[in-house]
Order: structure tokens, then C-alpha cells, then sequence
């Protein structure tokens, strides 16, 4: 816990885009320059008569599309009221002065979006998706060259007067010049946003969801990882903290390398940035513009709290689906009043935030209520499915001319060129149409920054994409491109249906109080509401920084675990499991894991006791994985390794999909821990159990996937590559390429390769 950190609250937020707003640009001391997909631009000014607020003083109109990258020009000479340089969609860059908010430059070069702006003296950089730098001089593009062969996303300027570019190629590179001092590899997926820190280096946040602190030199000197979703900004302040801004519609805020708060928008979160003071500002699709603070005297008042709450409620309930449904269109409880057809028709209705199951009694006359209804975690995931095959978009096509609606399957792993080709030919249709199909594809998928990886090879013709407006080019040898292998960092199961677990051990207890020889080991009312106020700490995922436990707490869990009859403790370990990724409670935990006492241990041989009961095998294996996330199980996890993966590992054939998952997850995250520990012998045995379950034919198509990963991960990057390639792992790889699911078929090219480079 950091004493020292004060919480962030609102402040106050400024509403008038129509649209997304994308970008924040902090101008000085005199205001806040936002950028919106509603093509617009708004400069906020403090309100002389109340420092709390901010006012739009000036909205500057003339992009033709949606704006992204701003810059603040200081008040000189030429603009003496300042002046805000922005980039859009549109290709274009404007200069603005905000005396007059018109635009006295507009400089035109660049061939696709402009994503980055940087003022290096009186010199204008911009970025953009055409993979180029330019440098603009008094209105006139002076120089351009191509900095990276991806897509560039951001740029910036050091106060060492370097440039500092990132890019879809995974990669930053630092520039002097025209000339590229150093090339920063590490990320797994495009680099979208850069941010200095002051007197240590350079941030970067990614798609693969991390951001990471640079050296100059190239080293990396911290990763911070907590957002589940593509991380679209980052920024530091002078105080030490940074902030970050994801698709997960969280901010967090990261002190020493660790997240101190996690601040929840109703939207994705496209920018966050410092203010002069320490307070930030955040911009969120839902158009509106909010400042947070920790000054208690500027926090927003009571009734703007409660709408913001308001607002999050809303989003959240907008976004939950019970039984496949939208919460949003369930009926109220005045579909009730209206007699049911036949006995036993269920009816589900909206009470509050949740959905509630109803049947009708025919001989009553009456609706009885059955209970809550709860989707699973994979529940809100649903994927559209064409001839039995899930993706993650299915798009209706009219052709015209009277013909049938096509159905164009697409998932955002493809190339949208090589679904283009596929799809025309599988529909028997010109290829002509094939600019026109991948235009669609773009822009019903928002990929509107897409970049044809230079790697690609057309499948029919084995030569480069043909991309209207680029110069042709002949098929050249590439390195090849890994898209799945290595797996870096850990995976854990951090979802809980909390409402249901106490239920169910309410459940549990009252069957054990009616039993007079377990009535002894039923929980008192206390225990019970001491369960509630963990649960009520572990829900509460944006004070986990400052959150904790008691000892009792850890023994009440490991009473139920220990003493309750074996069928009755799942939903115990699933608390535990959840316990484990709250940094108090893991390190509470750890303590009873030793030589003499080990209840983790106990707890594994317990539940693979033959018969084994299903719920126990997913809940346990779960928590299990789980403890991957904290170095300090590390070496318990290394210790008993050939114990665990041995009791755990019939799960591979289970006839739960649930627990398949589970237990290939166990498997990939051991893969990561002993190619970390350069561990021969257990990697073998990690390798032998994820050939299992890549070979097994009735297997969850994730659980396969995570399974290759860690086959590739561990022939890459480990020490048993000759292994692998005694057990046949080439014939593993290319079934798995023949597949239909694009995931499984595109790690079966990365083994491929790897088997390749032998």
C-alpha cells in the first residue's frame, strides 16, 4: 500500500464534441486543445470567474474527417495568442491560430492518416500510416523519408533534441536527423503512443497491452502491465506518476512500475494526459472531456458525482448480457402482469442491474420466481459462426443485380487482401471487385490505420498485394514474421461471479446445518458476513492497491477448503483463486505454504481424488494458474511442477471445454516460468503435455492454440527444439495450418518456420 498516493477523483468534465474525442494536447497554463471524430477541434479556456471550470473558447473547423495528433504552439510573434497544430484522417496538417481560430497552414504531402505531431523549433514533424516522417518549414514540406516499413503512430521529440518514432512493426526507433541511432524491440504487437520521462527515458504503450520504459540506450527499465485491451496513450508527469489510457475503458495511474488507481470511463479511453498541477485529463468515446484531481477543493460536487456514476451505470448495463441477451432489452417487471400460456414458460425480466428468471404456474395462476440468471465469462464473448467455423465478423454483402446476400466471414487477424481472394473465389465472383470488397472490409471492422504487412504474398499468385496507388513491386524473400510465438508474460483467469459463489456456499452451509453429524462444520453467521466483506474487497478492483486482509480471513477460507465435505469446496477455491490476484492476499496466503503446512498442495491432491468432481478440477486448476501472476510462487511453482502437471494432467480430455482451457493455460504459463529458468527438464515435460493436447482431436479450439504456443514458445526460446522434432512436431504444425480457425492455422506457420530456421 502507498501512503503517499492520493487518490484521484473527478473534477469536472466539458462536454461539446458530437463524437469520440481523440486526442488532448495541454496548452501551457492558458487552456486544453481536444480533438474529435467529429472533425472538429475545441480549445477550452479556464472560466476567469471559477478556476474549476474550463470553457470552449474557440472551435476550429476544417479537417474533413476525423482529427487525431495536436501540438501546442506557445504564444511568439506570429500567433500571440498561441496556436495549435492538429493531424487528421484526412491526410493533412493545419496550423491554427488561436487569436483568430482559422487556419493559416495547410500542409498537404502525406498519403494516409496523420497519427503523430512534434515541433522541433519552428519546424513541424509529422507522422503518419504511409510509414514517413516529414519535416515542414514555413508551410513547405522540407524533407520526408521512410522511417519504418509499418505504419508510423506517434512521434515526439526529446529535450536532447532526438526524434522518437513508433510504430505497427512492434518497434521504436530514435532518430537524429534522418538517421536511426537505435531500433527499441520488445513490444508483441504496434507501438501506439510515446510520452518522455523526465530524466529516465522514453514510455511507450502498446496493442499488446503494456507499457514499457526505455533507457536511451535501448534497455528496457520497467514494463507495466494491467490493461486487458490495446493501450492507446501514455504520459508521465514530473512527479513520477504516469498515466495510461486504454480500449478497456479504464485509466490507471502507475507509481514505481505499479498501478496505484484504475479509473473507469463509460467508453474506451483514447488519450490521458498530465496537467501542470498533477491533474489529468482523459478523452472518451462517449464525447465528453474529463478532468480528475486530487486536490480535494476542486473534486466535483455531490449531484456531478452521482451523474457520472449515472453515466458508468448506464455504459456497464449497455454493455452486460444475461443468457445472450442485452440486459438493456429485457423487459421491466411490468411484463409480469400478463398471464403466461402454459405451465412452466420461463419469462426473464430487468430487476436493477441484473436479470431475474421467472416461470408460471399454471395451477396458481401466478409467476414463481427461479433466480438470478448469469452469463459466464465467455458468455459476453459470443462469436459469430458460419458453417460451424466462429469469427469475429460475419458481414451480410449485397452484390445488386438481383443476386442472393453473400456471407463475408472475417476475423481482425487476417489480411483483409488474402479474405478478399478467398471470399471472391469461394463465391465464384470477379476479382475485380476485390479493392471494393477489402474497402468494406476496412471500414466495417474500423481498421481504418490497416497497413498490408510487407511480408504478405498474394495465395493464388505468390506475389506481393496489388494496392491501387502503390508503384508495383516484385515478390522479395522476408524474415519471417512470428505473429503468435513467443508468449511473453503470464495468463490468469480474473473473472468471478461473486453474487453466485456466495449463494452457492450459503447453499452449502444450510445443507450442512441440516446434517446433525457435519452440523459442526457449518459457518456462523459472522463467518458468513466476514465472506461477504471479502468478497466486497475483491470486487473493489481499483483500491487493490491500498486494500488488505487479516490472517482470519485466509484461515476462514482454508476452514472451508480443509473441512467441508470435497463436493462442497469449489466454491471456496474459486474465492482463493480471486484472493491470489490481490496483492495483500497472495502475500497472506504464501505464508501457509510451506514444507510442514501446505494447503495448495493438499488442496491439488484433494480434488484429482478419483472421482473427481468437474467444478473442483476448473476452480483449482484456475487458481493455480493464477499464482504465475506473483514471482514469489515462483519457486513453489518450479518445485512442485512434475506434481502438479502429473495430477492435473488427464484434464487435457475432459469433457468440460472449461477445464481443457484451464489446464492448457497451466500449461502455457509453465512454458513462459521455465524458459525464464532455462529449466531442460521440466521444459520437457511441459513440451510432452502440450503435444497432448495438441494432438488430441476432440480438443476446445483456444486450448489447442495456447497448447502450439507454448510448443513454438518453447522451441524458439527454449531447449528442447530437438525434442520436438522427434515427436513429430512438423506434422503436428501442419495439420494445425490446415485447420479453419485463422488463430490455430497461423501458429501452425509460425512452428513451421521456426522447424525452418533449423
Amino acid at each position: 500500500m502507498d501512503v503517499d498516493f492520493a487518490e484521484y477523483r473527478l473534477s469536472r468534465e466539458l462536454r461539446g464534441h458530437e463524437d469520440d474525442v481523440r486526442g488532448i494536447c495541454v496548452c501551457g497554463n492558458l487552456g486544453i486543445a481536444t480533438s474529435s471524430r467529429d472533425r472538429t477541434v475545441r480549445f477550452w479556456s479556464l472560466d476567469p470567474s471559477d478556476n474549476r471550470n474550463y470553457t470552449t473558447s474557440k472551435l476550429l473547423l476544417g479537417h474533413t474527417s476525423f482529427v487525431g495528433p495536436l501540438a501546442w504552439v506557445a504564444p511568439n510573434e506570429e500567433f500571440p495568442e498561441g496556436g495549435i497544430v492538429s493531424g487528421g484522417m484526412d491526410t493533412l496538417v493545419k496550423v491554427w491560430d488561436l487569436s483568430t481560430g482559422e487556419a493559416v497552414q495547410t500542409l498537404k504531402g502525406h498519403q494516409l492518416q496523420v497519427t503523430g505531431i512534434a515541433l522541433d523549433g519552428s519546424d513541424i514533424v509529422s507522422s503518419s500510416v504511409d510509414c514517413t516522417l516529414r519535416r515542414w518549414r514555413k508551410g513547405q514540406s522540407i524533407e520526408s523519408w521512410e522511417a519504418h516499413k509499418a505504419a508510423i503512430q506517434a512521434v515526439i521529440k526529446l529535450p536532447s533534441g532526438e526524434l522518437v518514432t513508433g510504430s505497427s512493426d512492434t518497434t521504436l526507433k530514435l532518430w537524429r536527423g534522418r538517421t536511426c541511432l537505435h531500433t527499441f524491440v520488445g513490444h508483441t504487437d504496434t507501438v501506439r503512443s510515446l510520452a518522455v520521462m523526465r530524466d529516465l527515458g522514453i514510455l511507450s504503450a502498446s496493442h499488446d497491452g503494456s507499457i514499457r520504459l526505455w533507457a536511451i540506450s535501448g534497455q528496457v527499465l520497467m514494463e507495466m502491465v494491467g490493461h486487458t485491451s490495446i493501450v492507446y496513450s501514455v504520459d508521465s508527469h514530473i512527479s513520477g506518476l504516469i498515466v495510461s489510457g486504454s480500449e478497456d475503458s479504464f485509466v490507471k495511474i502507475w507509481k514505481d512500475g505499479v498501478c496505484v488507481q484504475s479509473i473507469e470511463h463509460p467508453g474506451c479511453v483514447w488519450d490521458a494526459k498530465f496537467l501542470e498541477n498533477g491533474d489529468i485529463v482523459t478523452a472518451c468515446s462517449d464525447g465528453v472531456v474529463r478532468i480528475w484531481t486530487q486536490n480535494q477543493d476542486s473534486i466535483a460536487n455531490s449531484s456531478e458525482l452521482e451523474s457520472f456514476a449515472a453515466q458508468l451505470s448506464h455504459y456497464k448495463c449497455s454493455r452486460k448480457r444475461v443468457g445472450g441477451l442485452k440486459l438493456e432489452d429485457l423487459p421491466g417487471l411490468e411484463a409480469l402482469q400478463v398471464p403466461g400460456t402454459s405451465d412452466g414458460q420461463t419469462k426473464v425480466v430487468r430487476e436493477g442491474d441484473n436479470g431475474v428468471a421467472y416461470a408460471w404456474c399454471l395451477k396458481e395462476q401466478r409467476w414463481d420466481k427461479i433466480g438470478e440468471v448469469v452469463d459466464g465469462p465467455d458468455d459476453n464473448m459470443r462469436r459469430p459462426v458460419l458453417d460451424g467455423v466462429q469469427y469475429d465478423y460475419v458481414f451480410d454483402v449485397d452484390i445488386g443485380d438481383g443476386e442472393p446476400i453473400r456471407k463475408l466471414p472475417y476475423n481482425r487477424s487476417d489480411n483483409p487482401y488474402a479474405s478478399a481472394d478467398k471470399w471472391l473465389l469461394k463465391e465464384n465472383l470477379p476479382l475485380s471487385y476485390r479493392e471494393q470488397v477489402v474497402q468494406f472490409i476496412l471500414q466495417n471492422t474500423g481498421q481504418k490505420d490497416f497497413v498490408l504487412d510487407s511480408s504478405f504474398r498474394d495465395p493464388y499468385t505468390g506475389s506481393s498485394a496489388y494496392i491501387p496507388g502503390q508503384a508495383s513491386n516484385t515478390a522479395t524473400s522476408a524474415k519471417p514474421v512470428l505473429k503468435h510465438i513467443p508468449k511473453k508474460g503470464m495468463l490468469v483467469f480474473d473473472v468471478a461471479q461473486y453474487d453466485g459463489i456466495l449463494k452457492k456456499i450459503s447453499e452449502f452451509n444450510s445443507t450442512i446445518l441440516s446434517d446433525l453429524d457435519k452440523k459442526s462444520l457449518s459457518l456462523s453467521e459472522l463467518e458468513i458476513s466476514r465472506l461477504s466483506a471479502i468478497v466486497k474487497i475483491l470486487k473493489d478492483t481499483s483500491h487493490y492497491h491500498s486494500s488488505s486482509f487479516s490472517d482470519e480471513d485466509i484461515t476462514l477460507l482454508l476452514k472451508l477448503l480443509t473441512s467441508w465435505p470435497l463436493a462442497m469446496i469449489f466454491p471456496a477455491i474459486d474465492i482463493l483463486r480471486m484472493i491470489i490476484l490481490h496483492p495483500d492476499g497472495a502475500t497472506r496466503l504464501l505464508k501457509h505454504v510451506d514444507d510442514r503446512n501446505d494447503v495448495l498442495m493438499e488442496m491439488i491432491k484433494n480434488v484429482t481424488k478419483s472421482p473427481p468432481v468437474a467444478a473442483n478440477l476448473l476452480t483449482s486448476i484456475r487458481a493455480v494458474t493464477n499464482l504465475f501472476k506473483t514471482s514469489g510462487y515462483f519457486q513453489w511453482l518450479l518445485k512442485h511442477r512434475s506434481e502438479i502437471i502429473d495430477a492435473f494432467s488427464s484434464c487435457y480430455s475432459s469433457a468440460n471445454k472449461n477445464v481443457q482451457v484451464a489446464y492448457a493455460t497451466l500449461i502455457l504459463n509453465y512454458a513462459v516460468l521455465l524458459i525464464e529458468n532455462k529449466d531442460e527438464e521440466g521444459q520437457s515435460q511441459v513440451l510432452s503435455a502440450a503435444l497432448e493436447i495438441a494432438e488430441e482431436e476432440n480438443i476446445e479450439v483456444d486450448s489447442k492454440f495456447r497448447a502450439l504456443v507454448a510448443i513454438g514458445s518453447l522451441m524458439l526460446e527454449g531447449l528442447v527444439k530437438k525434442i520436438a522434432l522427434e515427436f513429430d512436431v512438423e506434422n503436428i504444425a501442419k495439420t494445425a495450418k490446415a485447420l479453419k480457425d485463422t488463430r490455430i492455422a497461423e501458429v501452425g506457420s509460425d512452428i513451421e518456420l521456426i522447424i525452418k530456421q533449423s
